[in-house]
């Protein structure tokens, strides 16, 4: 017998891969979808074979629906989250979580004082090459890690790959963020998992081309971690390539990732001169997705990323942010 769960909202780009994962699985059914765009709905609804609820508080009522995949327009997040958790289903809240720190704090402590399963779109975690990293970073591989770089850049601004269906992404006042908190936060995702917290913040952001008015296009940011590492995060979409997507530099080793293929150097781990692609990695992990889904139908839940740290990213987004803008550092609580 498959779990009931439901989509509510149905407008982050992320949506029709989702409704993919959702087809074909026999463990999950959708039983309802609701929408504030009633058409966007009746698509996604018969794609799953569910029925439009004409308000989310159906989806909350109902004591068979378990779960509630949540991709609405992030301005529309915190009502949605905090009456799911209020009732006691588990939630997929497609990242970000929140506009910034204030929201997202809330959600994170309705969903942690209800108990419930939480899973938000951090998927480069099961990246094998970062799972590697994380364990070396604990084993003392690097030495003193120094330096650390993330880069998250793709071209969909120059593509104009929002104009068909997902504008509201572009558009501040329902997302907060442009370019660089879109995919700027999956860079900051991976590195506070691989260096833990950040105390401060500067950044540069800024327009392109300005396919999408004012909204950022590019930005880069300088972050200092509490254990003295000095990060770099860069993230875009007005970038024809992106080969170099992570760097890792310590006073025992080095490793970075080009075009998907990590060089790892340290000299702690036997054949490890950096000379050539590592290939001993472990195996990649399910899609962040598919992790909750498995969580809900009994599965493991310790790989899902906890709300505390989903609020973490939205307030130290929203502080590079501030910084961008002020031309100043930003403290991070």
């Amino acid at each position: 017998m498959s779990l009931e769960i439901a989509l509510v909202g149905a407008a982050h780009i992320h949506t029709p891969s989702f409704v993919k994962r959702l087809q074909a699985r026999a463990d999950v059914h959708v039983k309802a979808v609701w929408d504030h765009d009633g058409n966007r709905a009746e698509r996604r609804a018969h794609e799953l074979g569910a029925a439009v609820v004409d308000d989310p508080g159906a989806v909350w009522s109902d004591p068979s629906v378990a779960a509630a995949i949540i991709c609405a327009e992030t301005n529309r997040h915190e009502p949605l989250v905090l009456a799911g958790a209020k009732a006691g289903k588990h939630l997929f809240v497609e990242k970000p979580l929140g506009m910034g720190a204030a929201d997202a704090t809330r959600m994170a402590a309705a969903i942690e004082g209800a108990g419930v399963l939480f899973q938000t779109g951090y998927f480069m975690r099961g990246a094998p090459e970062h799972q590697f990293l994380r364990e070396q970073i604990a084993r003392g591989s690097f030495g003193r890690i120094t330096r650390a770089r993330h880069s998250n850049c793709h071209s969909g601004s120059l593509g104009r790959w929002f104009d068909a269906g997902w504008m509201w992404m572009t558009d501040l006042a329902q997302a907060d963020v442009g370019a660089f908190g879109d995919l700027g936060t999956h860079s900051l995702d991976i590195l506070l998992w691989l260096l833990g917290d950040v105390t401060r913040v500067a950044a540069a952001i800024d327009v392109a081309v300005g396919n999408y008015g004012p909204t950022d296009e590019f930005g880069e940011a300088l972050l200092v971690f509490r254990n003295g590492v000095i990060g770099t995060l860069a993230a875009g979409w007005v970038d024809v390539q992106n080969p170099v997507t992570l760097l890792i530099s310590g006073t025992e080793g080095h490793a970075y990732v080009r075009n998907g293929e990590l060089f790892f150097k340290s000299e702690h781990v036997e054949g490890a001169d950096g000379q050539a692609p590592w290939r001993d990695l472990p195996n990649a992990l399910p899609h962040a997705f598919d992790l909750f889904l498995d969580a809900i139908t009994g599965g493991d839940p310790s790989l899902l990323v906890t709300p505390s740290e989903a609020a973490a990213r939205s307030a130290v987004m929203e502080a590079m942010y501030v910084a961008a803008r002020e031309q100043r550092w930003v403290g991070v609580a």
